[in-house]
C-alpha cells in the first residue's frame, strides 16, 4: 500500500519556483500527486508513493528550493480511494 499524505507549505513559496521545485523533485524521488498554489500564499500538495521517498519529499519540502523561504510544512495523512497517475499541476485554489 502507498502512503499518501497533504502537504501545507508556507513562508515565502509563491513566486520562487517551488511548485517546478516540487514536481521535478517528486518525480524524481517516483512519487505520483499534484502541487499548486493557494490563494493564501501557502502551497498545497499531495504526494503518493513508497513510505520512504514520501519522507525524503517531506524532509526536502522543509527545505525548499534555494530561492524559498519554508516557515512550515504541514503534513496530513490521506486515505484516497482513487491514486493519482503522474505528478501534476493544479491551478491555484
Amino acid at each position: 500500500m502507498a502512503l499518501q499524505a497533504r502537504l501545507v507549505v508556507t513562508g515565502r513559496v509563491q513566486g520562487v519556483g517551488y511548485r517546478d521545485w516540487v514536481m521535478e523533485r517528486a518525480e524524481r524521488l517516483g512519487l505520483s500527486g499534484w502541487v499548486r498554489n493557494r490563494i493564501d500564499g501557502s502551497v498545497e500538495a499531495v504526494i503518493v508513493g513508497e513510505d520512504d521517498a514520501v519522507g525524503r519529499m517531506v524532509e526536502a519540502c522543509r527545505r525548499g528550493p534555494p530561492a524559498a523561504r519554508v516557515d512550515a510544512v504541514d503534513v496530513e495523512p490521506l486515505d484516497l480511494d482513487i491514486l493519482p497517475e503522474g505528478f501534476a499541476r493544479r491551478p491555484t485554489a
